[in-house]
Parts: structure tokens; C-alpha cells; sequence
């Protein structure tokens, strides 16, 4: 009788001493993490000690957020770009750890040159001093390099940029995130033009930095599209957004909400969020990149 109750009560046992281990190890694992010490995730904040363990904590995944300096219609700050995608970087950091590189905004932006306060830096200009960028970053630990665009006047040069990284041998990875904004979902849009500084891109600097936006000068000029070319759609020419939208604002900034700002943003937050896991989690690339660089010293004998 006795063996068949111990028979009976031993599966419980077994389970209740499986559950109070597995409590104790997500306990204890808790415990490990309260127990680290806070690190800023920007990197001019921290000391050289603490950058040391920032880029051990990341795993050696660094951010570069990528801005520039120009136009957004009458009512937004020239760094509107920057910041917001500073704001994206930072915060996302925060949820899953990186270190993220100061303030850079040497991007294209050749047609806004016309315009006060435009830093345009020449094609050699910004390919250099980004390859030097992420050159220096990775020989500082940053072996994953997440450059997270904030403009889209970056679209062609980055993608671009990551592909010439195949020119020579290189022992870290560049990775390009350009999504900033939901393809769907969230408070419904009052307008549909809504290219630069204006409803989405205003509401989201409600949110990053609300007192840099003048909304009483939104409706000031006109974000209209003014059609001065008349080419197929498929043929470019790089004068086609001033031929568009010479004062260089798209949209109409006075139809922005807050609302519609959080809500994009905590999708741009959340998307350099997984962005970061899953980079963190890449241990293909740079074997790949490696494979890829031995093989071309010699093509004549890469077999099919």
C-alpha cells in the first residue's frame, strides 16, 4: 500500500520541484539583471570604463542614426530628421541594449541646397567619412553596425553604401534600417500628399521634440506638388523633387496630431527593437562576408 501511494504522490512531487527550480532560475536570473549596473546607451555619455562594458552588454551592436540638415516646410527645426530618428535610436536602446553613436547628419541632401541652413557635403564627402565612421566604430568593438535612417534623401545612398562593403575585407557587418513610419493602422490621416514635414512627419516631432514645432506656420506656404516635369515614371533625373516641391515641404504639417505621432513612433521605436534582437542573433553575415572575401582573391576557382 505504501509503495503504490508513493507511486501515486512521487509524479507530484517531481512537478512541484520542477516548478520551484524553474521559479528560482527565472528568480535568480532577475535578480542578475536589477543587479547590473544602468549604462547609457549614448555613446559620448558614457566613460572609456563603461564604453568598454556598453559594447560587451551589446553584444557588440552598435547604432548609427542617420540625419541631415535642411528645410521642413515654415513650421519644423532643420535637424527635424535627426532628432527624430535620434529619439527612435535612443529609446529602442533602452529596451534592448546598444550603444548609439552621436549626432551624424553627413547624408545626401544636394536638393535642398537652395535652401538657409542646407549642409550639403559632396558625394566623396559622405561615402568617405562614413566608411571612416563605421571603420572607427568597429575597431572600438562596434562589430555590428546598425545604421538607422532618419532621411529620405538616404534611400540610394545607403543601401549603396552597405553594398560597397564587398570592396575589401572588413571583420565587422553594416546592417541598414530605413522604415520610419507604418505602412497602416493607427488614428486615420487627414491628408494623402505627406512626403516631408508634413502630418506624419510633424506628428512625430510632436512627440520627439514638441517644442521645436511651430504649428501656427504649417499653413504658411504650400506643401502642394507642382508638377513642372512631365516624364515617365520610370525615368530619373535627380532635379525631379525640385521640380516638385521647390520650397521643399510635401504635405500640409497643419493636419498633424499627437496622437497620430505616438502612434508612429512607438511603431519606429519598436521596429529598431526587433531590428536589434535580430542583428544580435546574426551570426551568419559576417561568416559569409569572410567566405565571400576569400573567394574573390581567386575566381578562377570559385566552383558553381
Amino acid at each position: 500500500m505504501r509503495m503504490r501511494a508513493l507511486s501515486k504522490t512521487l509524479p507530484i512531487l517531481l512537478l512541484v520541484l520542477v516548478f520551484r527550480i524553474g521559479t528560482l532560475s527565472r528568480l535568480t536570473q532577475a535578480q542578475s539583471a536589477a543587479a547590473q549596473p544602468k549604462l547609457s546607451v549614448h555613446w559620448e555619455e558614457l566613460t572609456a570604463a563603461d564604453f568598454r562594458e556598453g559594447i560587451h552588454r551589446s553584444q557588440g551592436t552598435c547604432l548609427l542614426p542617420f540625419g541631415i540638415l535642411e528645410k521642413h516646410g515654415p513650421h519644423l527645426p532643420l535637424g527635424t530628421d535627426l532628432l527624430d530618428v535620434r529619439y527612435a535610436a535612443l529609446h529602442a536602446a533602452e529596451k534592448e541594449y546598444a550603444v548609439v553613436f552621436p549626432e551624424y547628419y553627413f547624408g545626401q541632401i544636394a536638393e535642398a541646397r537652395h535652401e538657409p541652413g542646407t549642409i550639403a557635403y559632396s558625394r566623396e564627402m559622405q561615402l568617405a567619412l562614413l566608411q571612416e565612421t563605421t571603420d572607427e566604430m568597429a575597431r572600438n568593438g562596434c562589430k555590428k553596425i546598425i545604421i538607422v535612417n532618419g532621411h529620405g534623401g538616404n534611400e540610394s545612398l545607403l543601401p549603396y553604401f552597405g553594398q560597397t562593403q564587398l570592396d575589401k575585407p572588413h571583420d565587422y557587418v553594416v546592417y541598414v534600417f530605413d522604415r520610419r513610419s507604418p505602412e497602416s493602422g493607427g488614428p486615420p490621416k487627414k491628408t494623402t500628399n505627406d512626403m516631408h514635414a508634413g502630418e506624419s512627419e510633424t506628428s512625430k516631432m510632436m512627440i520627439a521634440r514638441p517644442d521645436t514645432v511651430h504649428i501656427d506656420r504649417a499653413a504658411t506656404e504650400s506643401g502642394a506638388d507642382q508638377h513642372r516635369q512631365n516624364l515617365p515614371e520610370d525615368v530619373y533625373t535627380g532635379i525631379w523633387w525640385y521640380a516638385r516641391f521647390p520650397g521643399h515641404y510635401s504635405g500640409d504639417g497643419s493636419a498633424a496630431t499627437q496622437e497620430l505621432g505616438k502612434f508612429q513612433m512607438d511603431w519606429w521605436i519598436e521596429a529598431v527593437v526587433k531590428t536589434i534582437r535580430a542583428v544580435k542573433a546574426d551570426d551568419v553575415s559576417l561568416k559569409l562576408q569572410n567566405e565571400f572575401y576569400e573567394k574573390s582573391k581567386h575566381p578562377l576557382d570559385t566552383q558553381p
